[in-house]
């Protein structure tokens, strides 16, 4: 099965979510359309503005947790303000 680690950007609330999932458009509409009680609710509407790709759970959830580390959130703010590529997606985080 493969994973997709994934940032989600709140353009309206300046907000960034960081997930992974092996199923991202479900989870993207989870966060967008579905859920009532999760904290993405708050923020909406959400954009997916970075993904990766794992082969192995594990190495999904740690990546995972390597980008939602202090000095990686400050990292994706920076790109995010120096603005996005040409599709609309951040780079080499």
């Amino acid at each position: 099965m493969n994973y997709t680690v994934y940032i989600l950007y709140s353009v309206k609330h300046y907000k960034i979510y960081i997930g992974y999932s092996s199923n991202l458009i479900n989870r993207f509409h989870s966060h967008n359309q579905y859920s009532i009680k999760d904290w993405t609710r708050s923020f909406r509407p959400w954009v997916v503005i970075y993904c990766e790709y794992h082969t192995e759970r594990a190495l999904a959830m740690k990546r995972e947790k390597q980008l939602k580390s202090a000095a990686a959130r400050e990292k994706i703010r920076d790109k995010i303000i120096a603005g996005f590529d040409s599709n609309g997606y951040i780079t080499n985080i």
